[in-house]
């Protein structure tokens, strides 16, 4: 039966396959929980849905030059029409000595370049080559030339990709949850055309969340071909690369441009050229880049603190094409002063930061206890004020847990008293102070040395009405800012003896 003949599945029968498959992963000795399994699923997955595509585009462009030939397209060697069958020893020999180090090798533009990125690091982590053969078997009865199965296997995947953000937690991966990406979205709110980025994808959240988002704009063959080539994105690690280009293969999005490198590695002139309209990211903070890269940013303005040089990039990316941006930043970034104090006062001059969301403990629990904000801001004017809102905790609730996460619901108010999404001032007219929101004109922010770590004036402070875990808490808060500030401090000190 050929691709296009092939019956479509229900959600609950393409859950069954992934289940059948992740149970057969979990007999194999080379497979040591989700963090090596589902790699090892994602490239197979990515395969066959090549080999699909490749089936469809055959039949629809018969001129076309296909991207793998024999024997290395998965009808060739793991389809049940296979000329040959390989078992055992011998199928592990041939992914591991001819399959793998073929695609890895794969240079050129387009399709053929991204198969050889998202392959260079790829490896076969199954040491039995019988399960690998009975792994195949369930993967092969997915069809991704059907919209039914490709829609319902995407939702799947999520769920596996949500898995493995909670098991990436312990690396020092901290995954944006779904809520804050879909509300950074709808308040950025792409438009067909626009070319949205994030330098630091990982798995391709805020690229598909924005894909999607656009997709409900597009009403013709013609919109839709507009949509080619918008989404583009860096991730220098090799898993979460592979993954993210499999997120987009599985939400159908036309030709994204996702880089295996470190965005940072560009000089800001070059990537203030390389501008986009939109860019949308939770940039890695806590951590430090090499001196080399810190040394490519501008006098005054160098550091190896991540959160700091990305923020910078961001800006660049934005200012020549008068695009707009949101970013998750720690609390660090609002009250540091030194290399950070001078890139908000180059931000505030430049930029429009019209708004500052103040996220609730936990949000980012178990991975991190660091209190995060979200910044949106857009190039073409400086900033006049700044809305900063508290976004609370459900009543009867200190902080969000893991069990416990954020949900997209909470967002509600936020959200009606935003306005109109989009860029433009004209859209934020209607904001009016509340019991979670204030605003701050520019002199006062100057006044403060651009200090944005600011309380909530509608909220009393009495210490001695709170309770005494509430106050440990916010102690503990506290110490972690502490702390990356001084990772920060540490890393000019550093610098500066260079």
């Amino acid at each position: 039966m050929n691709a296009a003949a092939r019956p479509t599945s229900t959600r609950a029968e393409l859950s069954a396959v992934i289940k059948r498959a992740r149970n057969i992963m979990r007999k194999d000795p080379g497979l040591n929980g989700d963090a090596d399994r589902i790699p090892q699923l994602s490239w197979l997955l990515f395969l066959k849905s090549l080999d699909d595509h490749e089936k469809r585009r055959e039949m629809f462009e018969p001129d076309s030059r296909p991207l793998l030939g024999e024997p290395y397209r998965w009808r060739d060697w793991a389809g049940p029409g296979a000329a040959t069958q390989r078992v055992g020893a011998a199928l592990s020999t041939f992914v591991d000595e001819n399959l793998l180090p073929h695609l890895a090798g794969m240079r050129g533009t387009g399709e053929r370049d991204v198969v050889g990125q998202v392959f260079a690091d790829v490896r076969n982590r199954m040491l039995s080559g019988y399960l690998l053969g009975e792994l195949i078997e369930q993967i092969d009865r997915v069809n991704f030339n059907s919209s039914d199965d490709l829609h319902t296997m995407a939702h799947v995947y999520e769920s596996m990709l949500k898995e493995m953000r909670d098991s990436a937690g312990d690396a020092g991966e901290f995954y944006t949850p779904r809520p804050v990406v879909r509300f950074m979205v709808d308040m950025i709110d792409p438009q067909v055309g626009e070319t949205v980025m994030d330098p630091a994808s990982g798995t391709g959240g805020f690229l598909v969340e924005a894909h999607e988002h656009v997709q409900e704009m597009v009403t013709s063959v013609a919109q839709r071909e507009r949509t080619r080539g918008t989404l583009r994105g860096f991730e220098k690690k090799p898993q979460p690369f592979l993954l993210c280009q499999m997120n987009l293969l599985l939400h159908d999005a036309l030709d994204p441009k996702v880089d295996r490198a470190n965005s940072l590695d560009a000089a800001l002139s070059e990537q203030e050229y390389d501008g986009v309209d939109v860019v949308l990211t939770n940039p890695p903070f806590g951590g430090e880049e090499e001196a080399a890269i810190a040394k490519s940013f501008p006098a005054g303005m160098r550091t190896e603190e991540t959160s700091w040089l990305f923020l910078q990039a961001v800006m660049a990316r934005i200012l020549r094409r008068k695009g707009r941006a949101a970013v998750v930043v720690p609390n660090s970034t609002l009250f540091g002063k030194g290399v950070g104090g001078r890139i908000k006062k180059k931000l505030l001059e430049n930029f429009d930061l019209h708004t500052v969301v103040r996220l609730p403990n936990g949000v980012f629990e178990p991975y991190t206890a660091i209190p995060s904000n979200l910044l949106f801001f857009e190039a073409g004017r400086p900033t006049a004020e700044t809305w900063f809102y508290e976004l609370p905790t459900p009543e009867g609730r200190k902080k969000y847990t893991k069990t416990k996460p954020l949900r997209h619901e909470e967002f509600a108010d936020l959200q009606a008293w935003w306005g109109e999404p989009g860029p433009g001032p004209e859209k934020r007219k209607a904001r009016v102070e509340n019991e979670h929101s204030w605003k701050v004109g520019i002199d006062e922010l100057v006044k403060r040395e651009y200090d944005l770590d600011l309380r909530n004036p509608h909220v009393a402070d009495a210490l001695e009405d709170r309770p005494v875990a509430e106050i440990l808490d916010e102690l503990v808060d506290v110490e972690e800012q502490i702390l990356d500030l001084l990772r920060g401090l540490r890393a000019e000190v550093v610098e500066e003896k260079k």
